[in-house]
Formats: C-alpha cells, sequence, structure tokens
C-alpha cells in the first residue's frame, strides 16, 4: 500500500483512500455522458435518459464529499449547485409520472 502514496503523492493512507474515493467520484460523474451518448446514438437523436440524472446526482454527491474533504470552496460551490439541478430534474421526471 505504500506504493499507492507514493504513486498519488499524498503522505497518509486515509489521504490514498480519499484519492481513489475521488477517482470513482470522478468516474461515475463521467459516466453520465457514456450513458446519454449510447441512449442518444440507440434513438438516433439527442436524449437525456433519466439514469443520466441519477449518475449526475450519485456522481455530484461524491465528488461534493470530496471536495468538502479537500476543502476546495471553488469545487464546493461547483458541485453544490449542480446537486440542485440534478435534484429538481428528478423531481421533475418522477413527479410527472402517473
Amino acid at each position: 500500500m505504500d506504493w499507492l502514496i507514493e504513486v498519488l503523492r499524498v503522505e497518509t493512507h486515509v489521504e490514498a483512500m480519499w484519492v481513489l474515493f475521488g477517482f470513482a467520484a470522478q468516474a461515475m460523474f463521467m459516466g453520465r455522458f457514456l450513458v446519454q451518448w449510447i441512449a442518444s446514438e440507440r434513438a438516433k437523436a439527442s436524449i437525456i435518459p433519466i439514469a443520466f440524472w441519477y449518475f449526475s446526482l450519485v456522481g455530484g454527491i461524491m465528488l461534493l464529499s470530496y471536495a468538502i474533504h479537500r476543502q476546495d470552496p471553488v469545487f464546493i460551490l461547483g458541485q453544490a449547485l449542480g446537486l440542485l439541478i440534478y435534484t429538481r430534474n428528478l423531481w421533475f421526471i418522477h413527479r410527472k409520472k402517473p
């Protein structure tokens, strides 16, 4: 595990775990684009599937957690505002259903 500390350029195992969590969060957040791309290719039109908003929400929560841990105010503000948008869009989608 010491090699991981060196590769990630952190000082502790806890920080290494946080960086790995940050990478996982970024992968989740980026997954939303893959979901949207696949859905659009299948539909032969630009669409945004519900899964896009769930990936956005989960990835956003994870990234916000990472940003808070890192105490990065720019990152915190960006993710917090995004979470409002993702939540609102999911609320619209689920309110519309019978």
